[in-house]
């Protein structure tokens, strides 16, 4: 994808700033639109200070500002989204806000003006804790969290645009996203980096449960391009990216002490979350039709989050 009109929604967030910036780099005229509830402006303070992308801040939930903001527009990557579990539980109201009427304003948009195709973020935890795996796309959701109930709703927006508004969508399903510029502060923050933050501090990791539930980890170097070829391509439905591998929480504990080199650190454990599922392991070879084809193992993809954050330590 080269020269281009593409929009990032939550474009200041995780996975889309590592989006824009491989965008920007491509070539493309980028635009980003976040709210910064969620986002930061850090992560893409190098590319809009070198003219690379042009920032918008605001609400997917207003409906006239994706109206004009997608004005000849090619592209839409909507990764805008109030993410966790936990929060969705606590709040169920603004998570719903924001991730079914924002994401039906986006979709409003993008076709009223004529966007080529919208590749929508989307997540595995709407298979809830159903015990058989590895996950296929043709299982039938279960979601367990008012979260995941947001983003299966969301995939169902898409398909009826798909069907009844001929707006090529492509939803990604995304499994337990990990890699630089992941926020370890937020009181909702991801395994990974709210770990790697702890062991370099010297904190004790506090594991939910037993440690021995499991996930099927995903680079986000993986996970954006997956995007791209994804909005490349001619497919639309449903696809789940992941790394088709799964490991214990303690194993991934103990990868993260060692590649940290502080195994002096040792995890503590509370009791099991509401909401969490127990196992998850994706099967992506239906992604295989747009070209997935996961680059990074875990250990790879974790030393460099590592390295991420030991950089942001030293300041």
């Amino acid at each position: 994808m080269k020269k281009s009109k593409v929009i990032v929604t939550g474009g200041a967030g995780f996975i889309g700033s590592n989006l824009a910036e491989e965008l920007a780099q491509r070539g493309n005229h980028v635009i980003v639109i976040d709210n910064l509830s969620t986002g930061n402006p850090e992560n893409i303070q190098s590319i809009t200070k070198a003219g690379q992308v042009d920032f918008i801040e605001g609400s997917i939930t207003d409906l006239s500002l994706m109206q004009k903001s997608f004005s000849g527009v090619d592209y839409v990557f909507h990764q805008a989204a109030l993410p966790s579990v936990p929060r969705s539980i606590e709040d169920p109201e603004t998570t719903d806000s924001v991730n079914i009427t924002g994401t039906l304003n986006v979709l409003i948009a993008a076709r009223d003006n004529a966007v080529k195709k919208l590749v929508y973020a989307s997540s595995s935890s709407v298979y809830g804790d159903t015990p058989t795996l590895p996950k296929t796309e043709d299982m039938i959701p279960n979601p367990l969290s008012p979260y995941a109930v947001t983003k299966l709703t969301g995939e169902y927006y898409c398909q009826v645009f798909t069907k009844i508004y001929n707006l090529k969508t492509v939803c990604l399903r995304y499994f337990n996203v990990y890699g630089p510029r992941q926020d370890p502060n937020s009181a909702y923050a991801a395994v990974i980096p709210l770990f790697i933050n702890n062991v370099l501090s010297g904190k004790s990791p506090v594991i939910f449960g037993d440690g021995e539930q499991t996930r099927d980890f995903t680079f986000v170097k993986d996970v954006v391009e997956a995007n791209i070829q994804a909005a490349e391509s001619d497919v639309t439905g449903i696809f789940n990216l992941g790394n088709s591998q799964r490991v214990t929480i303690n194993e991934l504990t103990k990868l993260i002490r060692n590649i940290a080199k502080r195994s002096d650190v040792k995890p503590i454990y509370d009791k099991p979350r509401p909401g969490d599922i127990v196992h998850s392991l994706a099967d992506t070879s239906k992604a295989k039709a747009f070209g997935y084809d996961p680059r990074y193992t875990l250990e790879q993809g974790l030393k460099e989050t590592v390295e991420f954050f030991n950089k942001a330590r030293a300041g």
